[in-house]
């Protein structure tokens, strides 16, 4: 196959977006990447979103979106795989142009999540479990963390304040970034007092949801370069799934998804973990993090909340192996299904030395990491620049 690249890259702030509708926030962040790119259209459209049918009673979205953009007839639908939908967009259109069946993909994430609010919100988003055995009797995606959780802080003799790291880490990042949700930074030992919400897994945890856009354009690396003066090669890409419920599982502490997908990647980009420079991982809840770490191969088992120790010294903006450069999920906000694209185009920012206060020095390659479910779906892709 050949070489992708990534020349347009555009988002919106995560938000509570009361003023625009779901096609507008669509299209903001989906016109910025097409300007960034210096083209005014493109051969096909790929969407992600999570809950739109649930959210916003919105399908569709290829042909809603298309049309907004004054795109019609192009090819044009919508990636689900839950909250790693934008992740699985990015792969569809990564191997679209690959193949050379498309010369150019526009790649949007968007999710309008405050449409529904309290309950109604919930319901929602159990939509990503199994209806019959999950959702059905109450289970949610906070409420499995909580119970991983538990189980991981057990098996391994773990306190709950041992996790603040990675949450202290994204809020101090994400204070710097005027995309991010909240921007504010978590006192010394404020995140295992916060309020529980589905215990141990506290509000100082769990990642808000809110609503945003974030788009990439993609095409032939061999024309990437004439194209514009700073393209952003897609290196190593590849998505997996596990089973979908837990109690399934082998071992619920190990994702075997994150394993598979983060070796494919490097395999394919011919990198081992040494030249990764930065990491986006699917941190909506502090337990995912750590558990991604051990999976990736990156920690021991039962050792993964240690890159937290220091409030996150190793993990900074200037640490050994940055970790959420923009605030992650946490700070940044999770809207859902734009999440996978919101990594990417953070990425692309720090590989082009376009992210100010977020910079991180002399970044070559980043890995970024999609989750959907609980690990049920994982896709992990290496950017990189010449």
């Amino acid at each position: 196959m050949s070489r992708v690249s990534i020349i347009g890259a555009g988002m919106t702030p995560v938000t509570e977006n009361w003023g625009q509708s779901l096609r507008e926030i669509a299209a903001e962040a989906g016109v910025k990447a097409l300007n960034d790119a210096g083209l005014n259209s493109v051969d096909a459209i790929y969407v992600a979103n999570s809950y739109g049918a649930t959210y916003n009673q919105q399908t569709q979205m290829g042909a809603l979106i298309a049309d907004f953009l004054n795109l019609p007839g192009i090819e044009a639908f919508t990636c689900e795989a839950g909250d790693a939908s934008g992740g699985v967009a990015l792969r569809t259109g990564f191997l679209a142009v690959a193949s050379g069946e498309i010369k150019s993909a526009l790649v949007i994430g968007v999710e309008k999540a405050t449409d529904v609010v309290g309950n109604a919100r919930t319901t929602a988003r159990g939509t990503s479990l199994d209806a019959d055995f999950e959702a059905l009797n109450g289970a949610t995606l906070t409420a499995i963390a909580g119970l991983v959780m538990r189980r991981y802080m057990y098996e391994y003799d773990v306190n709950l304040s041992q996790f603040e790291g990675f949450s202290f880490n994204a809020h101090r990042n994400g204070s710097q970034s005027s995309y991010a949700m909240y921007r504010n930074k978590l006192r010394e030992g404020a995140f295992s007092k916060a309020p529980m919400v589905a215990d141990p897994v506290s509000l100082f945890d769990s990642a808000p949801e809110g609503d945003g856009a974030a788009a990439v354009v993609l095409v032939n690396s061999d024309v990437a370069g004439d194209m514009v003066p700073q393209p952003v090669h897609i290196m190593g890409s590849a998505s997996a799934t596990d089973r979908l419920m837990i109690q399934e599982r082998e071992d619920i502490l190990f994702l075997p998804s994150v394993e598979s997908t983060t070796s494919k990647a490097l395999h394919q980009a011919n990198l081992s973990y040494s030249d990764i420079d930065l990491m986006e991982l699917h941190d909506s809840y502090t337990i995912l993090t750590t558990l991604a770490l051990e999976s990736m191969g990156l920690a021991d088992r039962g050792t993964g909340w240690s890159w937290a120790d220091n409030n996150g010294s190793r993990i900074n903006l200037t640490g050994e192996n940055p970790i959420s450069t923009f605030g992650g999920l946490k700070s940044r906000g999770n809207p859902s299904g734009a999440t996978g694209i919101y990594q990417a185009v953070e990425a692309v920012s720090q590989l082009r030395g376009r992210s100010d206060a977020n910079q991180v020095l002399n970044s070559k390659h980043a890995l970024i990491q999609n989750l959907g479910g609980f690990g049920s779906t994982a896709v992990t892709h290496i950017l990189g620049v010449d």
